[in-house]
């Protein structure tokens, strides 16, 4: 790995059944372009990772900028959702119900449907 290039194993992978391809499917959550499919997860994750190496050095020799893994990246915890007015209500009077701020109600039922 070179020392600008992230660690590929840094990246967010998901390893799946396939039932239409009877294998496994590996993807990576930042490439979402790229999968990888084998006859078990493991060489399915591994043929994926190998992928994203040879992904990664084409786009360092062509001086594109490397997209950081999810787990490098930094947020901040805040984002803006705009929806539209009627849904405004409903969620502001559930919170009031709950006695909870709009932040907190909307928090607790988005880490609920996690």
């Amino acid at each position: 790995m070179d020392q600008g290039r992230p660690d590929v194993s840094h990246y967010t992978y998901r390893v799946s059944w396939s039932p239409e391809d009877r294998e496994f499917v590996a993807t990576c959550a930042e490439f979402p372009s790229l999968s990888w499919l084998a006859p078990s997860q493991l060489k399915a994750l591994r043929g994926i990772e190998g992928v994203l190496e040879d992904v990664l050095a084409d786009l360092e020799a062509q001086g594109e900028e490397l997209p950081l893994p999810f787990a490098e990246r930094h947020y901040s915890g805040k984002f803006n959702l705009r929806v539209g007015e009627s849904l405004h209500r409903a969620l502001a009077a559930h919170a009031a119900e709950e006695g909870l701020s709009l932040n907190q109600y909307v928090v607790r039922r988005l880490t609920s449907a996690r």
